[in-house]
Order: C-alpha cells, then sequence, then structure tokens
C-alpha cells in the first residue's frame, strides 16, 4: 500500500514527522485545505510529468497553475500529464495521494517557487486521506528537491 511506503521513508529519515489521516478525503486542494485547517495556497500539490522520455515530480502551492512556457524554458520541451495508471506505477501513490515521499525509484523532484511564501507546506502522503505537515525546506532537503520557477 502507497501510505506504507511514505510511513517507512518517514521512519527511516524523519521519525518527527507525523503522518496525518482524516476521516474525510483530502484528494484535491480544496479538500485538503478544509480538512487540515490551512488556506488551499498552502497545500503543497505534487504532479507527475514526462517531457520526452524524462519522468519528474512539480511540487507547487495548491493555487499555483503550470506556466507552459516557463516549464519549456527550464526543461526543454513541453509537459505532458501522465495517465492515472502510469502515475501509480512511477510513484505507487493514486491520484490525489501523489507526494515525493516513498517512491519506488528515484525521480527528480522539483519544488516550484510558489512555495517559498510558507514556513510549513501540507502534501499528500501516498493516500487520498493522508498527509504530512512539514517545514518546506525539511521537505527540499528530504527529498532532494531543486527549486525551479514554473508556475503562474
Amino acid at each position: 500500500m502507497s501510505i506504507e511506503s511514505v510511513r517507512k521513508f518517514f521512519e527511516a529519515h524523519a521519525p518527527e514527522i507525523e503522518i496525518l489521516q482524516t476521516e474525510e478525503s483530502s484528494a484535491t486542494v480544496a479538500l485538503a485545505a478544509a480538512a487540515h485547517g490551512v488556506a488551499p495556497e498552502q497545500i503543497a500539490k505534487t504532479i507527475c510529468l514526462r517531457v520526452g522520455e524524462d519522468t519528474m515530480l512539480v511540487v507547487a502551492s495548491g493555487t499555483a497553475r503550470l506556466d507552459n512556457r516557463k516549464f519549456k524554458d527550464r526543461f526543454g520541451g513541453k509537459a505532458r500529464m501522465l495517465e492515472a495508471e502510469q502515475v501509480v506505477a512511477v510513484t505507487s501513490h493514486p491520484i490525489g495521494g501523489v507526494c515525493p515521499f516513498g517512491l519506488p525509484s528515484e525521480i527528480p523532484v522539483y519544488c516550484d517557487v510558489s512555495l517559498k511564501a510558507f514556513e510549513e507546506i501540507v502534501p499528500a502522503a501516498g493516500a487520498t486521506n493522508a498527509a504530512v505537515r512539514i517545514p518546506t525546506q525539511r521537505m527540499i532537503e528530504l527529498v532532494g528537491g531543486t527549486w525551479v520557477d514554473v508556475c503562474q
């Protein structure tokens, strides 16, 4: 189960971080913000994309939108969103629970500068009703993230 890989990740790398599971779904930015009592901007959404043969994760503020021009300028090609079954195959996480933690293999993780506005963010944690509250910089360090400016 996907949340288990996230749990093992945090046990190994950041045991102080607790996975928060809610009764209600937090599969969308609006649902996650309501479930965790934060502004939608503070939700860190993770998008699984492909450019040519390269697959990557982009983590951005919940209300930020990918800017196609910025993305193409940074990565040299147009972003293609993966289909749900491809996302699960690459990340082991279902849509609505995709996060940069507990991945089955290394995938480049890029963090949009829209996250810099927050000391703490709330990304999903491998299930549609699971998330973590984590300092922004701590997440970047844990996942080996690279800052990029690819959103509006």
